[in-house]
């Protein structure tokens, strides 16, 4: 989980926008009103062909496929896309370019005959996706490349022991830290949440603040991090409530105590997904997106550096990642072709894989052993970053998860960190809604 705002300004990079609140679920994507069906030219300026989805002509030809993409806002890769599309030589396969509200439009028109064959959705297809019969199992298409994907992007695209998309390519959040400031300081990157406050209160300044976690104090987009970071999830393997522990308590507690600190910055004129507050020395860490590493370079050359969120007592180091999961339509009137097509361009194609990854923007291939041939990530915090994501990543959210519990997670964030209010009542409130939902989602 887009190009000047947390919404507008991130590309691909949106569906990590704001973690485990609504926003932040993989739906931030965009799409316009061209099914794809008709002749039409979308206002990314990519035509559609004439007939219905999956449609074959007569006489043997080549079956035709409809693939759809949200709106990257990164130059070159709408023609990346299209040239990947016209290489492939077992389909005539039309890419629509989809401005807009893509993540809407798209589950609407699974619900008719009029949805693409082939389509990325954030951190692959939703629960209601796959329960309702919408998309089609992936299940064996990686073959023995399994082993190769990110495993924590993988594991959010597979329910019930099927793969329900194919990672197309991985996105992250980490913390930066100027290194001259640390050094200045006599401070080490911190390993732990305690060592990360003591440094934090070293770093500050009268014109310098040790912290930032966004113009919000972290309410939207560190909840997930602390849950991660003390080994907790949304929910467990089977679907149960995963946070309603004393650990949990303390992350959060954690959170609260850093948002009324006088380390923490709350107001850049710019919020966490621009690094500007790192580049312009108003800070001396910041958690943002890989994305901002080119402007770091620029700004400050190699000043700085790049750690994974340090762990709470008991938990671990944690890295939030997530990627857009390339789908199949079930009702696609040439399911094998668009599968055929996906494990093509995602499974078959590394040059194209590495490509989409690293000449657009600034990402990571979804498979491991394609990042030792990333230029992009070849040295110094890029390379950390990159193994950090291979070594400590966690998906963004659980794929049961659903919009109405990330609405509840953040109501309880604001209440606990900004608010002051009890976590373990406010905890309790979210397990109710969660336990509730998936109750319903798994019928």
């Amino acid at each position: 989980m887009s190009e000047r705002t947390v919404i507008g300004q991130l590309g691909r990079r949106q569906l990590l926008a704001l973690g485990g609140t609504a926003a932040g679920m993989g739906a931030l994507a965009a799409c316009g009103g061209n099914t794809g069906r008709s002749t039409s030219t979308t206002s990314g300026g990519t035509s559609a062909t004439s007939g219905s989805s999956g449609s074959s002509s007569a006489g043997g030809a080549k079956p035709t496929l409809q693939q759809w993409y949200h709106q990257y806002g990164e130059a070159g890769t709408q023609q990346a896309v299209e040239g990947y599309a016209k290489a492939y030589p077992d389909a005539d396969v039309k890419v629509t370019w989809k401005p807009g509200d893509y993540d809407q439009t798209t589950a609407a028109s699974l619900l008719t005959s009029s949805g693409p064959d082939v389509f990325e959705y954030g951190n692959g297809p939703t629960i209601d996706m796959i329960k309702g019969g919408q998309v089609a199992d992936l299940t064996g298409l990686l073959g023995d490349a399994d082993s190769d994907f990110n495993p924590a992007v993988l594991k959010r695209m597979t329910y019930d022991g099927k793969l329900w998309a194919v990672p197309q390519v991985i996105d992250m959040q980490i913390l930066v830290y100027r290194k001259s400031m640390f050094d200045k300081a006599g401070v080490k990157p911190p390993e732990t949440i305690d060592e990360l406050i003591t440094a934090a209160t070293a770093l500050t300044t009268d014109k310098v603040k040790g912290l930032f976690l966004g113009n919000d104090g972290g309410v939207g987009l560190m909840g997930a991090p602390m849950l991660f970071s003390a080994g907790l999830d949304y929910l467990d393997e089977t679907g149960g409530f995963g946070f309603d522990t004393d650990s949990a308590v303390a992350a959060f507690g954690k959170l609260r105590e850093m948002f009324t600190s006088k380390y923490l910055l709350q107001a850049a004129p710019k919020d966490w997904y621009d690094a500007s507050a790192l580049t312009s020395g108003l800070t001396a860490m910041q958690f943002t997106g890989l994305w901002t590493f080119p402007s770091i370079e620029k700004e400050i050359q190699d000043d700085y550096g790049a750690i994974p969120w340090p762990a709470m007592p008991g938990g671990k180091k944690s890295v939030v990642v997530g990627a857009y999961g390339s789908c199949v339509n079930a009702k696609s009137a040439n399911v094998e072709a668009a599968k055929a097509f996906v494990k093509w361009l995602w499974v078959d194609q590394t040059d194209k894989q590495l490509d989409f990854a690293t000449a657009y923007g600034f990402h990571i291939p979804a498979r491991a052993s394609l990042v030792p041939q990333a230029k992009t990530l070849q040295s110094g915090p890029a390379k950390d970053a990159a193994a950090a994501a291979q070594e400590f990543g966690h998906a963004q959210n659980s794929i049961l998860w659903t919009p109405k519990c990330a609405t509840a997670f953040g109501d309880m964030m604001t209440n606990i960190v900004k608010n002051g209010a009890d976590a373990k009542a406010e905890i309790a409130k979210v397990k109710a809604i969660a336990e509730a939902e998936v109750k319903r989602v798994l019928g």
